[in-house]
């Protein structure tokens, strides 16, 4: 079997986990079979979508009850309790003081006392957390992206393949794979409603994110994790960290992962001593097995249009998404050939929630997003290894790399790896000069 059709049968082996059909029990001895056992929940990461996903989690309706919250700093604990204790009361919410775990350590303590865990800290600790929680034999839900370096894909990949061999399911926050539209439209794509999928186009341009002041007080540690999402080592980049949703899209469209990258980015409006060392711009032409390109643009420029969607092209005709449950496809003489309806359909975020909670309630072991996650995350790494350096950059030599940006020690006075200048500025790359293999 040649490598394109492994890479073809891995992902539609994906497509079908993440579709709903059952493998088999779990087999966890009294847990969950009858529906009446309570099923216990931690939170590692306290931050709006670890929270979020908590609300979600008790709205499936199922017995749950939150035992235990982890996260590096305790205000984070805090802002996260009181809503959701407001909200559903005792019945649902048992976190005494002894359950709060503060610090880089507490998500193993949090771990131990749940079935299930959320794992929602930012990206560059996900490898870590989720290699955890499947040593410790727990159900999963984790947001995406799952890793900031191939390091930590490497990680999450042999993770991924041990909560195979336990059973365990593993929900993964590419909530387009629970989205009506794209569940419907792509369905119908791989059906061949548009032939060979020949190209593509994915976006993600908006106006950019927060940002939190240093305050004197805070370590060089600290500052950095209080504004994760401008440091890599946390993040990723806002390619990895937002533009993954798209990239994830054009890969499940080609039932196959990108074999190079090819791209330029840079800073040109985002350009202050806040905004870390990110790039406020990437645009990456992905080549994919069968020597298909899909083009990819992301950008953070405040004011200026945005855009995030996915289009497609095939030898029959042409496809249009969005995350506004578009799903529209036409032949090229402009004659639809499926438009999704729109009206009445639930909430994706809601959806993975329901569906994974469904599954360990039943005792069935159907969900395995980890690697499908992984391997979406590294495409969104090698188009940054691409725009970073300005160079060509393979699938191969992008996940084989030694480089790992996260810091050696993990303590709040300890040095991160990148470091401001005399003036407060950060490095960041040079294309052309930066070497990322």
């Amino acid at each position: 079997m040649n490598n394109q059709n492994q890479r073809r049968d891995f992902i539609k082996t994906s497509a079908i986990l993440a579709g709903g059909i059952i493998l088999q029990p779990f087999g966890m001895p009294g847990a969950y079979a009858s529906g009446t056992d309570q099923i216990k929940l931690a939170v590692i990461g306290c931050g709006g979508r670890g929270t979020g996903a908590v609300f979600q989690a008790f709205d499936t309706g199922h017995n749950i009850k939150l035992v235990a919250m982890a996260d590096a700093f305790r205000d984070r604990i805090d802002k996260s309790y009181t809503p959701i204790f407001e909200k559903y009361g005792k019945d649902k919410v048992d976190v005494p003081e002894d359950r709060k775990f503060v610090g880089f350590e507490g998500y193993k303590e949090a771990i131990k006392l749940a079935d299930v865990v959320i794992l929602a800290s930012p990206p560059g600790f996900r490898p870590d957390h989720f290699e955890e929680a499947v040593r410790q034999g727990k159900q999963v839900f984790m947001e995406k992206p799952v890793a900031v370096d191939a390091a930590g894909i490497r990680k999450v990949l042999a993770a991924a393949e041990e909560a195979k061999k336990k059973k365990l399911n593993v929900v993964v926050g590419l909530q387009r794979h629970y989205q009506d539209n794209y569940r419907e439209t792509i369905k119908r794509l791989h059906d061949g409603a548009i032939g060979e999928i020949v190209g593509g186009q994915v976006y993600w341009n908006d106006g950019g994110v927060w940002v939190n002041p240093r305050e004197a007080s805070q370590t060089e540690m600290e500052y950095q994790m209080r504004n994760w999402y401008y440091f890599n080592w946390l993040c990723g980049d806002h390619i990895n960290e937002q533009h993954v949703h798209n990239l994830d899209v054009a890969n499940w469209v080609k039932n196959s992962y990108p074999v190079q990258a090819y791209g330029t980015g840079g800073r040109q409006v985002r350009t202050g001593k806040e905004h870390g060392e990110i790039f406020d711009h990437h645009s990456i032409t992905f080549t994919y097995p069968d020597g298909s390109v899909i083009f990819s643009e992301c950008r953070h420029f405040p004011g200026a249009a945005n855009r995030v969607d996915e289009s497609f092209q095939g030898t029959k005709g042409k496809v249009y998404m969005s995350a506004g449950n578009h799903g529209e496809i036409s032949d090229y003489k402009g004659n639809s050939i499926y438009s999704h309806n729109r009206e009445n359909n639930p909430n994706p975020y809601q959806v993975e929630h329901d569906e994974l909670f469904a599954a360990i309630v039943k005792g069935e072991y159907k969900y395995a997003d980890a690697e499908n996650a992984a391997k979406s995350t590294m495409t969104a790494i090698l188009g940054r290894n691409a725009t970073y350096s300005g160079k060509v950059v393979t699938w191969d030599e992008a996940l084989n790399s030694e480089i790992n940006l996260m810091p050696n020690t993990l303590a709040w006075d300890a040095m991160p790896k990148v470091l401001p200048n005399a003036d407060g500025y950060y490095p960041f790359a040079i294309p052309g000069k930066t070497k990322v293999i």
